[in-house]
C-alpha cells in the first residue's frame, strides 16, 4: 500500500532521517519503533504530507507520488492521528470532525457522522461535547474518529494508547486489528513493545534516523527489538529493567516514618456546568512515599490531582497542602511549557504566581544549566527553545524543574506518556529519588502496571470517589471499575 524509500530529511545541521525506508502491506498492522528522537514521527509526517523529504521516493499503491500537504494525503487515503492533539478546544467534537470538509455545515449531520464512526470503531464519544471540557482520553478518541471519518485506507497512529486506560487500550488495539483485517492498513508508532508484538504483522525499528531492522512480528522478541532500538549501547540489563510487565503487582507498603504532607478530607468539586467530578474524596500522602492513583478515564482523577496541586479550589471539603507543590501535568505542551521560549525562561515558570520583584535571568540560566546536568536533559545550552528538544527530554526538563530544591510535595500525571523505555526509566527513577529524599509524591498513570510498579500505596478512583486498595493487580482493577466490597 505504501512504500517510503531512502527518505532523507534534515533540519538545519541535524539530519533527522538518513535514507530511512518503510513498506506497509495491505491488510496489515505495521509497528514503527525507536527511541525518542529516532525519527519515527518525522518519517510519518513525510508520509502524511506535513514535511517534504530532501531525498527519497514515496510510492502509494505502487505508483510514485508527491504529497505536498495533509490535504493531498487525505485525498489519497492516508490519515494520521498525532501524539499531541490538533483539536480546537472551543469547538465541539462534531465541529472538529467536520473541519476541512466541503459545503454547508450541518450540525445534525456532523453529529450523526461522529456517532456512526465512533460506534463502528467501538469508541465512546459525545459529538456535542466541547473539546476543552473533555479529559485527555476522550480527546484521543476524538482525534481517531476525526481521521476515520475521512474513510482513509492507511491510518497512522502516533502513540495512540499513551493516554488510554488499560481496558480502552485493549479495545483500541482490537479495533486496529479488525481495521487491518478488513483490507486497510495501520502504522502504529509506539514505545510499548508488548503492544507491537501483540497486534502487529510487521515491525520496523529506526535508530538515529536509519532503518536498522524490519521483521515479521512473529520472528522477533522484546529483547531483540530493544537491542535494535538502543543500537550498540544496549545490554541485557538496559533492555529489560525499564519495561512494565503484565505480572506487576502491588507490593506491601514500605515502612513510613513521615507525616501526612498532602491530604483531602471529604473534598468535592463541580465543574462549570454543575457536574460533580469529585465526590467526598479523602486521602493522604505522607513524606517519603509514592501514592499511586488508579482509575479509568473520566473517573475524576485529573480534577482530584489539580485539587491536590492547588490548581483548582474545592467546592466543599478541606484540603491540607504545603505552600509549594510541584505539578507535572500529562499534556506538557499545553499545560507545562512555552514551546518557543528558551529553557531558562521555562525554568522561571515554577512558582511564577508567587514570585515578586525583578527577574535575575543570569541566575535562571545558571539554574537551568544545573537542571540539565542533574536530570540528563539533552540540550546544547539553556538558551535553546523548548520545541527543539525531544519529547523525553521535555518531560525530564519539566520533572527536573518541579523537583528542584526537593519540594515537600509533588503531583504527577501520566509521567511517562509518549516516552521510550530509556526515558521512562529515567523519569521513574527521578520519582523514586524524590520519594527517598522525603518528598510526598502522588502520581496517576493510565498504565496500571506503572502505578503498581512505582506506588507504595494505591488509591483507586471510580465515579468521583476514592478508595484505598490493598492486594494484587486484579483487586486494583476491580476497584477501578467500582467493584469495592462494602463501599470502602
Amino acid at each position: 500500500m505504501l512504500s517510503l524509500e531512502g527518505i532523507t530529511r534534515s533540519f538545519g545541521v541535524v539530519r533527522a532521517l538518513d535514507e530511512a525506508s518503510l513498506t506497509v502491506r495491505c491488510g496489515t498492522v505495521h509497528a514503527l519503533l525507536g527511541e525518542n528522537g529516532a525519527g519515527k514521527s518525522t518519517l510519518m509526517r513525510v508520509a502524511f504530507g506535513l514535511l517534504q523529504p530532501d531525498a527519497g521516493v514515496i510510492r502509494w499503491q505502487g505508483a510514485p507520488v508527491t504529497l505536498r500537504s495533509p490535504a493531498a494525503a487525505l485525498a489519497s487515503g492516508i490519515g494520521m492521528v498525532h501524539q499531541h492533539f490538533t483539536l480546537v478546544g472551543a469547538m465541539t467534537v462534531a465541529e472538529n470532525v467536520a473541519l476541512g470538509g466541503h459545503g454547508r455545515f450541518d450540525p445534525a449531520a456532523a453529529a450523526a457522522r461522529v456517532r456512526d464512526v465512533a460506534a463502528r470503531a467501538g469508541l465512546v464519544l459525545d459529538p456535542d461535547a466541547r473539546v476543552d471540557t473533555l479529559p485527555v482520553g476522550a480527546q484521543q478518541r476524538a482525534e481517531i474518529v476525526k481521521a476515520l471519518a475521512r474513510d482513509v485506507q492507511l491510518l497512522i497512529l502516533d502513540e495512540p494508547t499513551a493516554v488510554l486506560a488499560p481496558a480502552e487500550a485493549t479495545e483500541l488495539l482490537a479495533w486496529v486489528r479488525r481495521h487491518a483485517d478488513a483490507g486497510n492498513a495501520v502504522v502504529l508508532i509506539t514505545h510499548k513493545l508488548r503492544d507491537a508484538l501483540a497486534v502487529a504483522d510487521d515491525i520496523t525499528v529506526l535508530h538515529k534516523g536509519h532503518t536498522v531492522l524490519t521483521t515479521p512480528a512473529r520472528e522477533t522478541t522484546q529483547e531483540a527489538l530493544a537491542t535494535a532500538m538502543l543500537g550498540a549501547r544496549a545490554t541485557s540489563g538496559s533492555t529489560t529493567a525499564p519495561t512494565l510487565t503484565e505480572t506487576a503487582t502491588h507490593t506491601a507498603a514500605r515502612a513510613h516514618t513521615g507525616t501526612a504532607v498532602l491530604s483531602a478530607h471529604a473534598v468535592s468539586w463541580r465543574d462549570a456546568r454543575g457536574v460533580q467530578r469529585v465526590r467526598d474524596a479523602s486521602l493522604e500522602v505522607r513524606a517519603g512515599e509514592i501514592v499511586g492513583l488508579a482509575a479509568v478515564e473520566g473517573a475524576g482523577q485529573h480534577e482530584l490531582l489539580r485539587l491536590l496541586a492547588g490548581r483548582l479550589p474545592p467546592t466543599s471539603g478541606r484540603l491540607v497542602r504545603p505552600d509549594a507543590v510541584g505539578f507535572v501535568p500529562e499534556d506538557r505542551h499545553r499545560d507545562a511549557l512555552l514551546l518557543d521560549a528558551p529553557l531558562f525562561e521555562n525554568t522561571a515558570l515554577r512558582d511564577a504566581g508567587r514570585r515578586q520583584g525583578r527577574m535575575d535571568w543570569r541566575a535562571f540560566r545558571s539554574r537551568t544549566a544545573s537542571l540539565l546536568s542533574a536530570f540528563d536533559v539533552r540540550a546544547p545550552h539553556p538558551g535553546v527553545a523548548v520545541r527543539t528538544l525531544s519529547g523525553g527530554n521535555q518531560q525530564k526538563f519539566v520533572l527536573g524543574r518541579e523537583l528542584a530544591d526537593t519540594p515537600p510535595a509533588l503531583v504527577v500525571e501520566n509521567p511517562s506518556r509518549g516516552l521510550d523505555f530509556r526515558a521512562t526509566a529515567a523519569v521513574q527513577q527521578a520519582l523514586r529519588v524524590a520519594r527517598d529524599a522525603g518528598t510526598a509524591v502522588v502520581m496517576y498513570s493510565s498504565d496500571l502496571d506503572e502505578v503498581l510498579l512505582l506506588a507504595d500505596r494505591v488509591y483507586a478512583m471510580h465515579a468521583g470517589r476514592v478508595y484505598e486498595v490493598t492486594g494484587d493487580r486484579e483487586a486494583v482493577g476491580r476497584a477501578m471499575l467500582g467493584g469495592v466490597e462494602g463501599g470502602a
